[in-house]
């Protein structure tokens, strides 16, 4: 018997044993998607313009509370636009965290700016509050800039993400960021329908970034987000993502460099179906965090729980074991049973293109990332 062929078997039940592979996260169709893709495809209206998008928006500014809502191409171009809307220039150092997937750093060195990792909340899995006021010691403001003393160097944004649909303590966050005049823009990309005191992810800083890849809660095949309640940022960052192209009725005058990241209309019509749905596939996910907080509650294997005052999505529930070389057991063993579970990514300041990064202490991020695993969370049907 394999060390760890009874946590399979109850995986494979809970899923239905009449399957022979349990993937990670899959998408569930079980709306109005199939409708909405035939109306919006006999419409003719399937990119950047269409009555979904603006729907897509709408819903959204709904969910969260925001004032606006700049739906996007893929997370990724939402926190790329959150990013330079917010100034973020070449040669500035943005601070986020290293246990984190690559696209949250790519967005950064889209602009041009240093990533600066710092570590992670054993906890929530997401930013350290502490690991942040650390950092920030070394900054003041110098003529109203925040600058880095060490370097001198502008830093112009702190980008928390919320990892797999933990909350991190973004209010406590926020109020650090604040001290020194700092925008903190949210990578809310795996938190869609997470709340942090009764508040939806995405929404306490000046700024968030939703994700609706194919592996998300929710899906729309490729589709992101951007949330403010700031107007002027808010008109910049759609202005933006459409070429900043003045309105005109047949000119084609741009105002300056502009990006193609609006979503296209047949995404925003399958993110619509989905999310109608969004409530009961968090309930759903939350009943599937339950089984598995109960599979584990009497082992040595550390099940990662929502904190109190949150209400997390469950996007990928997650487990430490107490070594790397357990860890890899575990992988092993479980994906040779056709269950797919996955390790956290290598951590962002390990990657050979950014160790020349600025990094603080990352003991939790390692620790993390030599123990953690992903189990099986797709939405139970």
């Amino acid at each position: 018997m394999q060390k760890y062929e009874s946590y399979i078997e109850k995986i494979k039940h809970y899923y239905g044993n009449d399957r022979s592979f349990i993937p990670l996260h899959e998408p569930c169709f079980n709306g109005n998607e199939k409708a909405y893709l035939n109306e919006c495809i006999d419409s003719t209206f399937v990119s950047s313009v269409g009555p979904f998008v603006d729907r897509f928006e709408d819903m959204m500014k709904e969910l969260t509370g925001s004032k606006h809502a700049i739906a996007v191409v893929n997370g990724t171009a939402a926190l790329h636009l959150a990013l330079i809307v917010s100034g973020v220039e070449p040669g500035d150092l943005v601070i986020t965290q290293s246990l984190s997937f690559v696209a949250t750093t790519n967005a950064i060195l889209y602009t041009g700016a240093i990533p600066y990792f710092v570590d992670v909340d054993r906890q929530n899995l997401s930013m350290s509050v502490e690991s942040l006021a650390i950092a920030l010691n070394d900054v003041e403001l110098v003529n109203g800039i925040p600058t880095h003393i060490p370097t001198g160097k502008k830093v112009s944004a702190v980008v928390p993400m919320h990892t797999f649909g933990f909350s991190a303590k973004v209010d406590e966050l926020r109020d650090l960021c604040s001290v020194k005049n700092i925008p903190l823009i949210e990578d809310a990309a795996e938190s869609l329908g997470t709340r942090y005191k009764t508040q939806h992810t995405g929404t306490f800083g000046q700024m968030g970034t939703f994700s609706f890849n194919g592996n998300k809660t929710i899906t729309s095949g490729g589709g992101g987000i951007l949330v403010t309640n700031d107007d002027e940022l808010g008109k910049l960052a759609k202005h933006l993502s459409t070429q900043a192209k003045k309105s005109h009725p047949w000119e084609y005058d741009h105002d300056r460099m502009g990006y193609n990241y609006r979503c296209p209309n047949i995404n925003a019509a399958l993110a619509c179906a989905q999310l109608e749905q969004l409530e009961e596939f968090i309930q759903n996910k939350r009943e599937t965090a339950g089984f598995y907080h109960d599979l584990f509650r009497d082992s040595s294997i550390e099940y990662i729980a929502e904190e109190q005052d949150t209400k997390a999505n469950y996007w990928l529930n997650t487990i430490l074991l107490t070594s790397k070389e357990e860890r890899d057991e575990f992988l092993s063993e479980t994906n040779a049973a056709g269950v797919m579970t996955r390790p956290a990514w290598n951590p962002l300041h390990q990657l050979s293109f950014l160790k020349q990064s600025f990094c603080g202490d990352l003991t939790n991020t390692q620790y993390i990332a030599d123990r953690l695993v992903n189990l099986p969370s797709s939405v139970r049907k």
